[in-house]
């Protein structure tokens, strides 16, 4: 009796939790190994690729869950209709064997989850590491924007053909190609620089939730501006190299810098560029919008 009577009282919570958790790793632990396999292999499709910030992302988005937990425990259980439309959506696209639906329904299982034992108040508690989830997720979003980067591959190569040119060099530029050297050098529409403006604009929502900045509009949007100026300017110069590169037939320092480990230095170097950026922006900001929230008041 005494057994049953401990059993009775016992806290159901923790088990339900822990059940919930082993059926998510079962079902997408080798989702994310693959994942992860492809990204850092680069074996994985082009347009896949281009989510390789999850690598940092998925980690931290997980750091967030732990650092949220006992905030979590104390929110009373509430639940929201959207949260069973969420997980039967995400058990749909699971068991459609198509690969974006896949992907797509963890983010969609993981808020119905937030949604069905937390409600709106376990959904905003989780939103930032659900957002993270989201854009890590593999999607065909890179494949759907390729055909309208052409006014930006033009720009780009117009842009490195006029820098070569002020050193001397003879490069002609006819739409996305340069010719240079006897030898042709095209921007691609995946040498448009969307991947670095993918990375760049989630290692930046990253910063300013980390610096606690993301709550400023004012130091959010001028910093993501920035971040995408510098992102593109940072593409245009490596394309420049790229191009000087081939043209002048040092194909080791083109492969180095194109497809081996020179583009990510170059990118990490690019991306830690802008915690001083934002850094000097917070101080900046920061005293406008306590002058502003004076006179308001």
């Amino acid at each position: 009796m005494l057994f049953q009577h401990q059993l009775k009282i016992r806290n159901p919570a923790p088990l339900l939790n822990l059940a919930i958790l082993g059926v998510l790793v079962l079902l997408y632990a080798p989702i994310l190994l693959h994942w992860w396999d492809g990204w850092i292999r680069k074996t994985i499709s082009t347009e896949h690729e281009y989510f390789s910030h999850g690598m940092i992302g998925l980690p931290f988005a997980v750091y967030l869950v732990w650092v949220n937990r006992k905030k979590w425990q104390r929110l009373p259980d509430s639940t929201h209709p959207l949260g069973a439309a969420l997980l039967l959506l995400g058990g749909v696209f699971y068991l459609s064997g198509v690969t974006e639906w896949v992907n797509l329904s963890l983010p969609a299982i993981l808020a119905g989850l937030c949604l069905w034992f937390k409600g709106t108040a376990g959904f905003k508690l989780q939103g930032f590491a659900l957002l993270l989830v989201f854009f890590a997720t593999p999607t065909a979003v890179p494949y759907l924007i390729a055909p309208y980067t052409l006014p930006l591959q033009s720009f780009i190569a117009g842009t490195a053909g006029f820098i070569l040119n002020q050193f001397g060099m003879e490069v002609m530029v006819n739409g996305i190609n340069l010719y240079v050297g006897g030898r042709i050098v095209e921007v691609a529409p995946y040498c448009a620089g969307l991947k670095m403006l993918f990375t760049t604009f989630y290692v930046s929502l990253m910063l300013l939730y980390w610096t606690g900045a993301l709550s400023s509009r004012r130091t959010t949007g001028w910093f993501l501006c920035t971040a995408l100026i510098i992102s593109i300017t940072a593409n245009i110069i490596r394309n420049t190299f790229l191009t000087l590169f081939h043209g002048t037939g040092q194909e080791s320092m083109f492969e180095w810098l194109h497809d081996g480990w020179g583009g990510d230095l170059y990118s990490a170097c690019m991306l830690l560029s802008l915690v001083p950026i934002l850094n000097w922006m917070d101080k900046y900001f920061s005293p406008i919008q306590a002058t502003e929230q004076e006179i308001e008041s």
